[in-house]
């Protein structure tokens, strides 16, 4: 008998099904429907779910397996790129412009896609987990011009990535690595990539059974966290101190 994605029931609250419960084909799929309220969108994250779909879908809630996951004391620059980041003069911020940031990843074409699925409905939901203290942008700045940057979901000691986008060359990059490196002396080990693409493994992505994936998001959702605005917290970091590799 074939199966078919959950149904979800139309109240924010209602509980996902167990995400060990997702499609072979589609990999991932495991529920349709619902909505994109902070409560339902928080409770697919602790579950190891996100939701992706295109303009004119319904809602599909996807946890393939595997999944592509960051440690974060890992992520792999080459060491021409470390170099010159040596002369760099762009700086990283985090929560200044998280708009911005969503609205550029939305725009960026990608190799193999037509359209977006960072549709205005999910540009509009993740304003209001932004807003909530969860969703957070890493932003890499030339002076004022934002040059590149990416956002995902913070759920206590777990980031879920969502996107990111260069306007200049390293932009991306430059986010993802200053994502890492202050995660990683916050303490927390781990960034959620979602889905494998050739970009992400150059950068140290690593392809994990859905199962281990899940054991570690179900212990790190669970560290108590403070869900605010991490601008203060996070600083402005200077690009060029991603020049040198962890541990130097």
């Amino acid at each position: 008998m074939s199966q078919r994605p959950f149904l979800l029931a139309p109240e924010p609250e209602a509980p996902f099904p167990p995400a060990e419960l997702a499609l072979r084909q589609p990999d991932g799929l495991l529920a349709i429907g619902g909505d994109l309220s902070p409560p339902r969108l928080l409770n697919a994250y602790r579950g190891g779910i996100f939701p992706w779909f295109s303009e004119g879908q319904p809602l599909l809630w996807w946890s393939p397996d595997p999944r592509m996951v960051f440690r974060t004391n890992r992520l792999h620059l080459a060491s021409r790129f470390r170099r010159s980041l040596r002369q760099s003069t762009w700086q990283v911020r985090a929560d200044t412009a998280f708009d911005a940031v969503v609205a550029e990843c939305a725009s960026r074409p990608r190799p193999g896609q037509d359209g977006t699925w960072i549709t205005g409905q999910m540009q509009a939901a993740y304003a209001a987990l932004h807003r909530a203290g969860h969703a957070h942008s890493i932003e890499v700045f030339d002076g004022t011009h934002l040059v590149g940057g990416l956002y995902g979901v913070a759920v206590g000691r777990m980031f879920f990535g969502e996107s990111m986008f260069s306007v200049e060359s390293g932009g991306s990059k430059i986010a993802i690595a200053a994502l890492a490196a202050t995660l990683h002396a916050w303490g927390w080990p781990l960034i959620d990539a979602q889905v494998e693409n050739p970009h992400l493994l150059s950068l140290g992505a690593e392809r994990w059974p859905r199962r281990t994936f899940l054991e570690r998001v179900r212990e790190l959702v669970e560290v108590p966290e403070p869900a605010t605005s991490w601008t203060t917290r996070f600083g402005a970091l200077p690009a060029a101190r991603l020049a040198h590799p962890p541990g130097d």
